[in-house]
């Protein structure tokens, strides 16, 4: 309801994917990156509100999470109130996945063992944080945005800037 209410209202227009990391995911939803100057630090800011954690889903390639800070200062895992990420992800082995698993106390399914293994995830984020979302449409995109040249903070060289609309699928 969060990430849809703030898309209405056109928060994330223009807001950069700040963080960018081939394999794992893709990061934006901080205001301050609107505009912000080449190089500058990112991932601090948000609309002044964090959201309660809804932890559970799995973290396949395409899925939409809450970021947040980490545990060290934030125990009860609450979710920024902007900050998202879209896993980019690989592909996973059942064995993996049963490693993974038994580290976390998660049982996989069938059905998750095959989406792992077909299209990827990350399952060490499982359990971890909120999942909201799901990319049904656009993958390249996200393969593209993965793909682009980052700084030693992970941040694009080039700015790769956000337009999100809402569908019904």
């Amino acid at each position: 309801d969060n990430f849809v209410k703030l898309v209405k209202e056109g928060f994330y227009d223009d807001l950069l994917f700040h963080r960018v990391m081939q394999g794992f995911m893709i990061q934006g939803g901080d205001p301050d990156s609107k505009g912000s100057p080449a190089g500058a630090p990112l991932g601090m800011g948000g609309p002044g509100y964090t959201v309660d954690q809804e932890i559970g889903a799995p973290h396949f390639k395409g899925t939409l999470a809450a970021a947040r800070t980490p545990d060290s200062g934030n125990p009860e895992k609450k979710s920024s109130g902007s900050q998202f990420y879209i896993v980019h992800g690989q592909q996973q082995s059942e064995g993996n996945l049963a490693s993974m698993g038994a580290q976390k106390g998660i049982t996989y399914n069938e059905a998750q063992i095959k989406k792992y293994g077909e299209i990827g995830g990350r399952p060490d984020l499982d359990m971890e944080y909120t999942v909201f979302g799901e990319v049904f449409s656009g993958m390249e995109v996200i393969d593209k945005i993965a793909a682009v040249r980052v700084d030693s903070r992970n941040r694009p060289s080039e700015d790769v800037k956000m337009k999100i609309k809402i569908t019904s699928n």
